[in-house]
């Protein structure tokens, strides 16, 4: 598995202070997570993957200069907005290139605080650039539970890399 990557910049006060209370650890596709909950009920995808949890939860932090990479996930994920920044979350639908983004942060004219990504489409999200928060912290629940066993990572120089570095250049360097 990846390792994540942080900046060698110190955190804002908040985000260390979250990092602490909340005991966050490095995320493999970037920032800072713990889970919170895993539902001891079991449910069976009907996509042939064994059982797994019905419903797993987490917190996620990114630092201003850290990103979630492009990364896919076989069940459905909500991404909820917490605090700090506004967050720009990006699915890519590789099967016909199709490009959608959001911004998840307190309800307004171009923000909302919760956004839905379906299984398996692929997904990267960063901080919005200019709060001056210094970080965005979110709430990621996936459903059939995560398991590490069905979360991929684009692969820099794969098909799908190379893909998103030809139809969406602007968000190449989130792979």
């Amino acid at each position: 598995m990846p390792q994540s990557s942080h900046p060698a910049s110190t955190p804002s006060p908040r985000a260390r202070q979250l990092i602490e209370q909340l005991q966050l650890q490095p995320h493999p596709e970037g920032g800072w997570y713990r889970e919170v909950f895993r539902s001891t009920g079991q449910v069976l995808p009907q996509d042939g993957r064994p059982a797994r949890s019905a419903l797993t939860s987490i917190y996620f932090l990114l630092e201003t200069a850290q990103h979630s990479r492009w990364h896919r996930v076989l069940s459905d994920e909500v991404w909820v907005h917490l605090e700090g920044a506004p967050l720009e979350l990006w699915t890519w639908d590789a099967a016909d290139s199709r490009l959608h983004g959001a911004v998840l942060g307190p309800v307004g004219a171009a923000t909302i605080p919760q956004h839905v990504i379906a299984a398996g489409l692929w997904q990267a999200a960063r901080p919005s650039a200019g709060d001056g928060a210094g970080y965005t912290l979110v709430a990621c629940m996936v459903g059939p539970g995560f398991d590490f066993a069905d979360f991929r990572m684009m692969a820099p120089g794969g098909s799908e890399a190379l893909r998103i570095t030809s139809d969406h250049p602007q968000l190449a360097h989130l792979i």
